[in-house]
């Protein structure tokens, strides 16, 4: 008897290599591909970093709250100014929307086996304190910002009086 699609074995899920350098990611295997292909919806990765590597950049989240379930292994979590060593049992809560930003290494000799659970929030916005980068899932980008006057860059006659002048009407109030 075959499965339902929204049922998936560990077994048959391939690995995601992300290793970037010598120090960035590891693989993960994603649990939830009937949620994953839906914005907006709770999803869980099996993540396996392996000794001498970061998961991911220090970062916090403005709109996605992200849990993580230690099975095996041991590695740190760096909260805010602070580094915990975490193992088999442990669950790491990452609540959204207060400025703490999270990580987790494994600086330990075996690998760190953890279950990753999360919001894919298509409107996610996501900071990086170490580098100054800003994530805008919606835009597609991550970069720096730079401070800038509101009015900064606007045209000096603003581009709705061209659009009347040249006959494009309002749309009739609605009542």
């Amino acid at each position: 008897m075959s499965k339902p699609p929204n049922v998936v074995n560990i077994e048959q899920v391939a690995a995601v290599d992300y290793r970037e350098g010598e120090v960035w990611g590891g693989s993960y295997q994603p649990l939830t591909p009937a949620l994953d292909a839906l914005p907006g919806r709770l999803g869980a990765n099996l993540t396996r970093l392996p000794p001498g590597r970061v998961g991911c950049p220090f970062h916090a989240h403005a709109r996605e709250d992200e849990i993580f379930y230690v099975l095996s292994g041991r590695g740190v979590l760096r909260l805010g100014d602070s580094v915990q060593e975490i193992g088999p049992g442990d669950c790491v809560s990452c609540p959204a929307g207060h400025g703490v930003a999270h990580q987790i290494a494994n600086p330990f000799d075996e690998d760190l086996v953890y279950l990753g659970i999360g919001v894919n929030d298509p409107h996610e916005v996501c900071v990086y304190p170490d580098s100054g980068k800003v994530l805008v899932r919606h835009l597609k980008q991550v970069g720096r910002l730079e401070g800038a006057p509101y009015y900064d860059g606007e045209p000096p006659r603003p581009r709705v009086f061209d659009l009347l002048e040249r006959g494009v009407q309002p749309a009739p109030k609605k009542k």
